[in-house]
């Protein structure tokens, strides 16, 4: 999925480095922040950072769920399911998040 594709608009100098269908929205990381959205509302638009906790259970079966908790409790968590052909890119996209928020605590 490329910046085009997006179901909500980025600014120009903003880069896209991952995004996965997911449902009930679209996840995309970019150089700056998470955002989790439809072409009708936009959940989560926070930096990585901002991240409390990233829970991602994978089971036989039934599509994967991605749990993205925030600090501050007046952004509401996201749960997503992820279908099998977005794995890769969910995969990555926490790789991601994974190597900022370490990034954090050096």
């Amino acid at each position: 999925m490329d910046q085009h594709e997006l179901p909500f608009p980025l600014p120009e100098d903003e880069r896209l480095q991952v995004a996965a269908r997911t449902e009930p929205a679209v996840l995309a990381i970019t150089d700056r922040r998470m955002l989790v959205g439809t072409e009708h509302r936009v959940a989560m638009d926070l930096p990585v950072e901002a991240l409390r906790r990233v829970q991602f259970d994978v089971e036989r079966g039934r599509p994967a769920t991605l749990v993205l908790v925030p600090h501050d409790p007046h952004h509401e968590p996201q749960v997503l399911a992820v279908p099998y052909e977005e794995l890769e890119a969910v995969t990555r996209a926490m790789c991601l998040v994974g190597s900022r928020l370490q990034e954090l605590d050096h």
